[in-house]
């Protein structure tokens, strides 16, 4: 699992090109910057022959005390970037201090959504017998 930067740098198609690569999971945020940024960067992937696993939307809303959900970066557009991609929506995340409050100790946060989206990617790239 490689973490790469957002775009279509160098570094996306030096490793598509040198390393043998079972799949990418993109990850977005609601922001329609960020969106344009990622849909190039899918069509890039997908003319080198990456296969897109799913989209992940971060920072996809902010809960509140009561649960509601509050979308402070726009309406969600990961779940309408991977239809028209031809992909899946694996999870939207929410911006949670908790989550960043742990990952900054180094601390796994735990939660069943990274779980989920762990198990999704799993499905999608085991090949039974190899």
């Amino acid at each position: 699992m490689i973490d790469m930067p957002p775009g279509t740098g160098d570094i996306h198609l030096s490793i598509a090109q040198n390393f043998t690569v079972d799949g990418a999971v993109i990850v977005t945020t609601p922001q329609e910057v960020a969106i344009l940024d990622v849909k190039k960067c899918i069509n890039m992937l997908k003319k080198v022959g990456v296969p897109i696993l799913g989209i992940v939307e971060n920072m996809s809303y902010f809960a509140d005390a009561n649960g509601n959900k509050n979308y402070i970066f726009g309406t969600p557009k990961g779940g309408q970037l991977a239809k028209t991609s031809g992909t899946e929506l694996l999870a939207e995340i929410p911006l949670d201090p908790k989550i960043s409050e742990l990952s900054d100790k180094g601390i796994p946060a735990g939660d069943t959504i990274f779980d989920n989206i762990a198990a999704k990617v799993a499905a999608l790239v085991y090949k039974p017998g190899l």
